[in-house]
C-alpha cells in the first residue's frame, strides 16, 4: 500500500529492460511512470485500494535507458487478504 513494487513480471523486465532486482522495493509511480502520467497512474492505483477497480487504463513507463518509453495497459485489482480487505493492488 505504500506504492512500491512486490513483483515485476517477465514480460514488463523484457519490454523495460528493468530486471525483477531493478524494481523491488522502489516506488512505482515516482521511479518508473513518465512524468506527465504520474498523477493520473496514483490515482488508478488509489483508487483500486479502496476497492475500486481500473481496467485497460494506458500509460507510459520509462525505459532503463532513459531515452525510451513504452505504452502498456494496467489493469488495477485490488489485492485483498482472506477477510476481504484491501491490502494491496496487482496491476
Amino acid at each position: 500500500t505504500e506504492g512500491k513494487v512486490t513483483v515485476w513480471n517477465k514480460c514488463a523486465a523484457r519490454l523495460t529492460g528493468y530486471t525483477e532486482e531493478d524494481t523491488m522495493g522502489h516506488h512505482l509511480t515516482s521511479q518508473f511512470i513518465t512524468e506527465d502520467f504520474r498523477a493520473s497512474v496514483q490515482e488508478v492505483l488509489d483508487r483500486a485500494l479502496q476497492g475500486k477497480e481500473t481496467a485497460n487504463f494506458e500509460f507510459p513507463l520509462v525505459t532503463k535507458d532513459g531515452h525510451s518509453r513504452v505504452e502498456v495497459l494496467l489493469n488495477a485489482t485490488s489485492r485483498r487478504d482472506v477477510e476481504g480487505r484491501v491490502v494491496g493492488v496487482v496491476g
